[in-house]
């Protein structure tokens, strides 16, 4: 079988195995909290999710990214700056939320290149190169695929575990708890379980902010 047939059997299955996680979380979505219910704080963070910066860390960024998303594109480089200008002290958790039709695909090419050892510069040639893979907010795998080229990925292993279930399963549980935490857009940020109150820059870094001074007065 060629690559190219390899690649579309692989998307063919992961269209199959996100349709019905994609339709629970549409049919779940009602109002947006005001605030995250202790009975959710445990679907913000996952054992499975990837994560930048110490576990032990006294501020905690959960993001729910759609690497087809120009948002997410714009911020990834300035929520990292707001790490690096605080070091040791925030971690970040990033969760999936593939909105865009066709961003499924995407999100496992990511987790296959993670499988790989090579998921950040994967994520970062892809927000990087969106405009060319994802025009139109119209997410494109095999245009996205090419944009990995150069990265050291063995590219059968790729396709083939694209289709790998726990990869399937690791974005289900994302868009399941992306739908109990009423995240309707990306990107979506919470802070120490705190939810921006409105969506922005300054929001998120005034709860950052706040979060650093918290655990500064802590005894």
């Amino acid at each position: 079988m060629t690559q190219k047939n390899l690649f579309i059997g692989a998307a063919a299955a992961l269209v199959v195995m996100f349709a019905g996680a994609s339709m629970m979380y549409m049919s779940s979505k009602s109002g947006a909290p005001a605030a995250v219910p202790a009975a959710s704080q445990a679907a913000l963070v996952r054992a499975h999710a990837p994560t930048v910066g110490p576990a032990d860390a006294p501020v905690t960024i959960v993001e729910f990214l759609d690497p087809a998303c120009e948002t997410c594109a714009t911020f990834y480089p300035m929520v990292k700056e707001l790490m690096a200008a605080n070091p040791g002290k925030i971690r970040i958790v990033y969760r999936w939320a593939p909105f865009h039709n066709g961003s499924q695909d995407v999100v496992a090419m990511l987790e296959a290149a993670r499988k790989q050892d090579k998921l950040w510069p994967a994520l970062e040639a892809l927000l990087a190169s969106q405009a060319v893979w994802s025009p139109g907010h119209t997410p494109q795998s095999a245009a996205a695929f090419k944009q990995l080229e150069g990265l050291g990925l063995n590219r059968e292993q790729m396709i083939a575990d694209m289709a790998a279930p726990e990869i399937a399963q690791t974005i289900a549980q994302d868009l399941a708890d992306a739908a109990s935490l009423n995240v309707t857009m990306t990107p979506e940020f919470f802070v120490n379980g705190r939810p921006l109150p409105s969506f922005g820059w300054e929001q998120l870094t005034q709860l950052v902010n706040e979060a650093l001074k918290a655990t500064q007065k802590a005894p």
